[in-house]
């Protein structure tokens, strides 16, 4: 009786209209405490800053809810256009910072803490780094879905919430050695869960074709095991526009807790298997794919994360219109990032299909009308494709819609280009071979009506090569949207210091108008702006160092030295490798004693490494090795210091980037993306070292080629080399390189480990090397001598700082969120409701 009294009642007026929460010091030191003594349940004998912290976060919270409720009143009642950002990342970082930067508390909240005797930073460290994502991909999502705020556009994320992000990384004896990374050990203060929205998602079974009453025959996807998709859902603040948006993450979770009928029997392992099982899909951020069972874990996550955010969507809809779907396309956007939830293509179909009784012609124009896909890779083993074999077991629903879409498509293909078998089979969704394979990124893009690369060079290369035949047959579908990031957490919240001297120099409007940095160029002409903009990045280098210190328990750099960082994932492509290179480089000049008009340098690498990757693995074990002989060697005293900073993260990059002067960006022309790293440091006034590749072409372009230090290949000159590459004659040519590889031949840094980097000096005098490592070496090696040049003038280097953070406006996700929608999503910006 007591579930049902529950169940029956409604929230009355008296229980959901409440005043506005005070945003002064008083009323925050109020709510703080509240929640520290009665939430929480602590008392004077609690010590713990995570309680502290705990309590704090909840008081902020809780102003965050109010506008959360307004900004969802707002959309639901004037019935808007609404885009869903679909991502298996979102690489948020810390919550904290950037939801009391985006209120304004952060005076208020200074002022209620210190009459709380508590330290605002010792309690913002004990916040981890949400393990939502594990490189730019994830980190490009949370600057989106913060610029979708600011700009109130609504707009919401759906991704999973994973137990486990992808690991903390350490370094033993120069080696990566992975640990988990149980970030929601201690819970998530930020979430809510919402259990009453939960979705059931089918995996394996079959179909069966059955007549309804109608006498109509469906497709009826039965015997299932099925699993519940529980959401947990985070707000987004707008920056200081009472605008607060959801990102709803997915967990997985059991149907039943367990059989009871197994566990009196006395099975109790067998009675909890489908429990675990099914919460495995959200246990562990990007399982290893390199076994069949990993295979199937990541598939059942993308399918989970794509049917469980087009099953609640579609709820949204049915709420305000029924079951009425003929708007559904005009009111409804699902963007694609990158081919992991592709899948959502075919699971819309068979949602309107199977569910919805609608027929195939308007269930394909709705979806082809809803879908837009953007692409971030231009190599084609990084474009997923999942054995049909695995798709039969798991997904055979999905399996039967993807090879009608299939046969429909090639019908289109036929009439546009007849007798064209090649390019059918080119273009087909089902890759041929020993093995037939579903190709994700086809069906994303036959499925779409929009098609986007994030890079000016990056998407041609998309229309030249890549995508080449569907570009052909739809050259409207296709278009580019740089990527940005947000300068609300990549300037305002992590360079303090320095954003308070732009505000003070040009006013605040730069913060959700990136475009206004452009006003500081002409005070790169003022010697005491210069100082000041000088001592700031001094201070940053200063809190560079101790956190370093504080990661790796050594020291040995100077501020004064040039601060030269690397860090993004470890790749291959990425050339962490010619980094290193140079490094050996300038211990060779060392030893050589060629060291006149030296620019001390502080060389600091991190990232991690996928675990099954060997290559990229035995790179930082390189990087560790070379760094670790320097720092023991007398002779680079004061002249070289070589660090890789291990657990490369977001709160790490906080720190790096307002601290860096020279920025690597240095990838294999034609084969990064766009990047973002590169626009994190060039708006902190970091100067650019780097190849004519991804964002860096645009990044050159609106600072100049005398602010940017430009080397290597171009792409084109990348594929013309390849048929006739050897780089032996290079290394042979180039008396520097002879010397640098020399080193690595003697085992001057393995000593006593004969024969480990064997496979990085074969790669690099390999013919048939993609990176063209030995290629860039030349090049490279002048351009750093160019910056090391540059930066013994103190003067013309800031002016060259000021310059860059000045040219940054393009590189703001807001101005990217607003070509998205644009081009693509075209929705009205919705004011919250105020508040009753």
């Amino acid at each position: 009786m007591i579930n049902k009294l529950l169940v029956k009642s409604t929230p009355t007026p008296a229980l959901t209209e409440k005043p506005p929460l005070g945003m002064d010091a008083g009323p925050l030191v109020e709510d703080i405490s509240r929640h520290f003594n009665y939430t929480l349940g602590r008392d004077k004998s609690c010590k713990s800053a995570h309680y502290s912290y705990t309590a704090l976060a909840l008081a902020v919270r809780d102003r965050l809810m109010e506008r959360w409720k307004n900004t969802a009143y707002a959309y639901e009642e004037g019935d808007t256009k609404r885009a869903y950002y679909l991502s298996l990342e979102f690489l948020m970082g810390r919550t904290f910072g950037n939801a009391m930067l985006n209120l304004g508390l952060e005076n208020p909240l200074h002022e209620a803490l210190h009459n709380l005797g508590l330290d605002l930073e010792e309690l913002v460290e004990s916040e981890p780094d949400a393990g939502l994502g594990n490189g730019g991909l994830g980190r490009l999502a949370a600057c989106f879905i913060d610029s979708c705020a600011t700009l109130q556009l609504p707009v919401m994320g759906y991704g999973l919430r994973y137990e486990y992000g992808m690991f903390r990384q350490n370094i033993e004896d120069g080696n990566q050695v992975e640990e988990p990374d149980h970030w929601l050990r201690n819970g998530h203060v930020w979430e809510i869960e919402r259990p009453e929205l939960t979705q059931r998602i089918r995996f394996r079974g079959h179909t069966e074709t059955q007549e309804g009453h109608d006498r109509i025959k469906r497709v009826v996807w039965v015997d299932t095991h099925d699993v519940l998709a529980v959401p947990f859902d985070i707000p987004i603040p707008g920056y200081q526009n009472e605008t607060v948006n959801t990102l709803r993450l997915w967990k997985a979770g059991a149907t039943d807790e367990f059989d009871l009928g197994e566990f009196n029997a006395g099975d109790y392992a067998g009675s909890v298997e489908r429990k675990n099982k099914a919460e495995n899909i959200t246990m562990v951020l990007y399982p290893n794919d390199a076994s069949e069972s990993g295979k199937e874990l990541r598939l059942r996550q993308q399918y989970f994360l794509a049917s469980a955010s087009l099953q609640d969507a579609i709820r949204l809809w049915i709420r305000k219109h029924g079951k009425d779907f003929s708007q559904f396309a005009e009111k409804n956007c699902f963007q694609l990032n990158d081919t992991h939830p592709s899948i959502a293509v075919a699971e819309l179909m068979r949602l309107l299909l199977d569910e919805y009784d609608i027929e195939w012609n308007e269930a394909w124009s709705i979806t082809r009308h809803t879908m837009a896909y953007t692409n971030h890779t231009l190599l084609p083993e990084a474009l997923e494709r999942w054995p049909v074999r695995l798709f039969r077991q798991l997904l055979p629903r999905l399996l039967e819609i993807i090879f009608d879409i299939n046969a429909r498509f090639m019908a289109e293909v036929s009439n546009r280009w007849p007798g064209d078998f090649d390019r059918m089979a080119r273009m087909s969704l089902i890759e041929e071979g020993w093995e037939q394979q579903v190709r994700m990124a086809y069906l994303a893009i036959v499925g779409s009506y929009s098609v986007n690369g994030v890079a000016e060079l990056h998407s041609d290369l998309l229309k030249q090569g890549l995508f080449r035949d569907f570009y052909e047959l739809w050259p409207k579908k296709f278009n580019n949207k740089t990527n940005g990031v947000t300068p609300r957490r990549w300037l305002a919240w992590c360079n303090p210091k320095l954003s308070a001297l732009i505000t003070e120099t040009i006013g605040d409007a730069w913060i959700t108008d990136l475009s206004q940095l452009s006003k500081l160029a002409p005070y790169a002409e003022d010697a005491k702006f210069r100082a000041r903009w000088q001592q700031i990045k001094r201070d940053n280098k200063v809190r560079l160092l101790e956190f370093k210190k504080i990661e790796m328990g050594t020291n040995g750099a100077s501020p004064d030295m040039l601060f030269d960082v690397q860090v993004k994932r470890i790749h291959e492509y990425k050339r962490q490798l010619l980094n290193a290179l140079h490094v050996i480089h300038l211990y060779d000049r060392i030893k050589r004693g060629d060291t006149a008009d030296w620019t001390p340098r502080c060389v600091l690498f991190g990232g991690k490494a996928a675990p099954g990757y060997f290559m990229a693995k035995l790179i930082i074990k390189l990087i560790n090795n070379v760094a670790n002989v320097i720092s023991k060697d007398p002779a680079a005293v004061g002249l070289l210091n070589v660090v890789f900073v291990p657990n490369y993260r977001v709160s790490a990059m906080e720190v790096i980037c307002a601290g860096t002067d020279l920025s690597e960006q240095i990838s294999t022309a034609g084969k990064e993306a766009s990047g973002t790293g590169n626009m994190k440091f060039m708006i902190n006034g970091a100067m650019t070292i780097g190849t004519l590749d991804g964002a860096n072409i645009e990044i050159r372009e609106e600072v100049g080629d005398a602010n940017f230090f430009l080397f290597g290949l171009t792409a084109e000159e990348v594929e013309r080399t390849r048929g006739n590459y050897d780089p032996n004659a290079i290394i042979a040519a180039n008396e520097e390189l002879s010397r640098v590889m020399h080193y690595l031949e003697i085992s001057h840094f393995n000593q006593f480990e004969p024969n480990i980097f064997d496979p990085i000096i074969h790669s690099i005098r390999n013919p048939h090397d993609p990176w063209m490592t030995a290629a860039d070496f030349g090049s490279y090696v002048q351009a750093q001598r160019r910056a090391a040049e540059s930066y013994l003038d103190q003067e013309a280097w800031t002016k060259m700082s000021i310059l860059n953070t000045a040219a940054s406006g393009k590189f703001s996700s807001d101005r990217t969120i607003s070509e998205y929608n644009r081009d693509i999503w075209r929705l009205e910006p919705v004011c919250p409701l105020p508040a009753e």
